[in-house]
């Protein structure tokens, strides 16, 4: 009976289908006891039983691995019991598993997988955060001008209609979209309607998401955008170096490992890449040619690359460029950091500048009407 959640989820480490999902740092620990306990002596069947026993009750991982055990008692490899469940060990897991069983070096390979799942969520992390903070930020800007034109700016709007002076186009301007979001929040047949809108272009959007030319236009859009775009392309660039290079290092074929890595690095215009570096490598020719005519991998890279195919040290140098761009990612997280701030303080002044300017401005005239007086 599979354990496989009944439903996906987008809220991360939640309980699915009545079972904690797996995280990817639930994996990349049970990796590492699995390779201690293996290196300790210990035989696969009673490591994973040990480690089975240690999950919490209710777990996804506790129960698949239950199932693993299961199914190598029952004679299968351990590669082919973690196939079982694609939701929990990918690809790339099960493929090194099985490069490593081959070559009696399962253990290595344990290890040099808890440490790509450890850099990798590392990286991630660092791309998300950096990506998160102005998001959270703006959202939070927009609700509070939402708050503002609902709730402050009607209050002065009677007073300032009371003088009867013509108010300066800022001022009316603010008041007119206020007049209107109030007017949708009163009227509830408005609030459907706008509420309706957003709902079709958030289905529209998600269906454009999920077509393949909608697919491929986002993902050329982020690694090209301003800003974001070096980041998320030098970010894409580490994990396909890393994938590739512990691929390669357990011993997977190149041409299995490609397969694996168009899969994993999550971008559909590198994954096309990927597909004519197969291509190429498959009729005879070079890595590196199809990545150098792709505009999206650099000089030092390409360069690299051509050394380690010269020199058979690709899987080395390989895992030499993902340690540089892993680098390169957490200096430009933190550069970014450090351009994004001031400028965000600077976008928050001047919306809170613009509504105290807008406001000011008829209270000026109006207390110079009652100097007059």
């Amino acid at each position: 009976m599979s354990t496989a959640p009944k439903k996906k989820s987008k809220f991360g480490d939640i309980r699915i289908g009545g079972q904690k999902k797996a995280t990817v740092a639930d994996i990349a620990l049970f990796t590492r006891q699995l390779a201690t306990l293996l290196d300790a002596g210990l035989p696969l069947v009673r490591s994973i039983r040990l480690l089975q026993q240690q999950q919490p009750p209710g777990t996804q991982l506790g129960s698949v691995l239950k199932e693993v055990v299961a199914g190598v008692e029952s004679g299968k490899t351990f590669s082919d019991s973690l196939s079982k469940f694609p939701k929990v060990f990918d690809a790339l897991f099960v493929n090194m598993v099985r490069a490593g069983e081959a070559g009696g070096v399962i253990e290595t390979v344990l290890n040099r997988l808890a440490d790509f799942s450890e850099k990798s969520e590392k990286l991630k992390k660092r791309v998300k955060g950096a990506m998160t903070y102005p998001i959270v930020i703006l959202t939070i800007a927009m609700l509070v001008c939402v708050l503002l034109l609902v709730f402050v700016i009607p209050k002065f709007q009677g007073m300032f209609e009371q003088q009867g002076n013509k108010m300066p186009w800022i001022t009316q301007t603010l008041i007119d979209l206020s007049h209107g979001l109030v007017n949708i929040f009163k009227s509830p047949i408005k609030l459907v309607i706008v509420a309706a809108v957003i709902f079709v272009i958030v289905t529209l959007w998600k269906a454009f998401k999920r077509s393949k030319s909608g697919a491929y236009m986002i993902d050329r859009f982020l690694i090209s955008a301003p800003v974001f775009g070096t980041l998320i392309r030098k970010s894409i660039i580490a994990r396909f170096t890393r994938t590739l290079g512990t691929l390669l290092n357990a011993g997977v074929p190149i041409l299995q490992a490609l397969d694996i890595v168009k899969d994993a690095v999550g971008n559909l215009v590198v994954a096309r890449v990927i597909n004519k570096v197969h291509a190429s490598i498959k009729e005879g020719g070079s890595v590196t040619e199809p990545l150098a005519e792709s505009g999206i991998f650099d000089g030092m890279v390409t360069g690299m690359l051509s050394v380690g195919e010269e020199t058979g040290t690709m899987a080395p140098m390989l895992l030499r460029i993902a340690d540089t761009y892993d680098d390169d990612v957490d200096s430009a997280v933190d550069s970014l950091s450090s351009i994004i701030e001031p400028l965000l303080i600077v976008f928050l002044a001047l919306i809170v500048g613009t509504i105290v300017i807008a406001m000011f401005l008829p209270m000026t005239a109006m207390l110079k009407g009652v100097g007059g007086v």
